[in-house]
């Protein structure tokens, strides 16, 4: 039985737990600086396997302690994305496997040059966008003889939005400040730049309703990289309503809250009610040559809602822990396979859909 421990308790960290010790084939210790958090998880779920471990993982002494007396085999961070860099480092020091849910560049790139030469696997981005997008975008290129452009497009909704934003707080406040306001990366003309956030602007059509899709950091994940220099195009946008772009620029440049962040959360996490009614809008767009001809191939999925371990867990909750579970599941099952960096696209479509966790992907409800 693998041994993994999750950092932190909230949204994501709690359904991972839940997800890993319903299998029963992994021992989970939960941790949280908030005490309180890894119990009411293991009692509102009924999770008696559930081990508890009160600890700030942000604070170094107290995350080194736990990992220098506690065997563990993996080390799975649902924590904000700038704690992750010192998780890392200390996931290499003590050789446990490495995963986290990161939409940060940055953060990502430090990762990287941490698992150089690393005997365990390093895999960040494990969740949505960045994450399963790549898997499932890689597999559709993998269809063509040569690549012309790829189109990425995720969005997490409000079933029934009835704000001015039209949006609800589905995940991390600062996940999503950052994205909005962080340079993103693209493939333009076969070579790799940086674009603007909230530019780009584009409206695309899935099952009859009109969404509309901009730059946003972070979505892209590696596949920048591995592709530079072997396609036209390449490039990642959010969706959202009509409207909400507009509104989102209007705070965040015309009245300058990117360059006041904690006042933005503050504000959006004030007057933005959380759902767990949304839905995962999953579209990508691959066109290139197949036998001389050109083509183009699509990848669209909705996915709603579940109920898991007797509760109803939000289609973002639920894509983002499957997505992380399904990686952790395939890296953990061979671990002498995986070392060092891995990067997304390194999983195939099939496998993932066919991993128990992953399969959340391919089911509606």
């Amino acid at each position: 039985m693998q041994r993994v421990l999750v950092l932190g308790a909230g949204k994501i960290g709690s359904l991972i737990a839940c997800l890993l010790c319903d299998s029963g084939d992994y021992e989970v210790i939960l941790s949280d600086r908030r005490a309180e958090e890894p119990d009411r998880v293991r009692q509102t779920h009924g999770l008696k396997n559930l081990r508890i471990a009160p600890l700030d993982a942000a604070k170094r002494n107290e995350l080194h302690a736990f990992l220098a007396n506690n065997k563990v085999d993996a080390v799975i961070s649902a924590l904000p994305y700038y704690c992750n860099p010192l998780v890392a480092e200390l996931a290499r020091e003590f050789k446990v496997h490495y995963f986290d849910l990161t939409e940060d560049v940055e953060v990502t790139r430090k990762v990287k040059e941490l698992s150089t030469g690393a005997v365990s696997a390093f895999v960040p981005q494990c969740g949505l966008a960045p994450g399963f997008i790549s898997v499932a975008a890689n597999d559709l290129m993998q269809h063509f003889d040569t690549l012309e452009s790829v189109k990425m497009r995720v969005g997490a909704l409000p079933v029934n939005p009835n704000n001015a934003l039209k949006y609800s707080l589905t995940w991390s406040t600062d996940g999503l400040i950052n994205e909005y306001g962080n340079f993103c990366e693209a493939i333009e003309n076969g070579q790799l730049v940086k674009v603007l956030p909230l530019e780009g602007y584009e409206t695309i059509t899935v099952d009859g309703l009109v969404y509309e899709a901009f730059n946003t950091s972070g979505g892209l994940g590696t596949l920048a990289e591995t592709y530079a220099g072997k396609l036209r195009r390449l490039n990642y946008k959010t969706l959202r309503y009509p409207g909400h772009c507009e509104k989102i620029q209007l705070l965040m440049n015309e009245l300058k809250l990117n360059d006041d962040r904690p006042t933005l959360k503050r504000v959006l996490e004030h007057a933005i009610p959380k759902t767990t009614q949304d839905v995962v809008v999953i579209y990508v767009a691959v066109s290139g040559h197949q036998h001389g001809q050109l083509y183009e191939e699509n990848y669209v999925r909705k996915i709603y809602p579940h109920t898991i371990a007797g509760k109803l867990w939000s289609a973002i909750q639920v894509t983002t822990a499957g997505g992380i579970c399904a990686v952790v599941d395939l890296v953990l099952a061979q671990p002498e396979k995986f070392h060092g960096f891995v990067t997304q696209e390194t999983f195939t479509l099939r496998e993932f859909l066919a991993n128990r966790f992953g399969r959340y992907y391919d089911a509606a409800e």
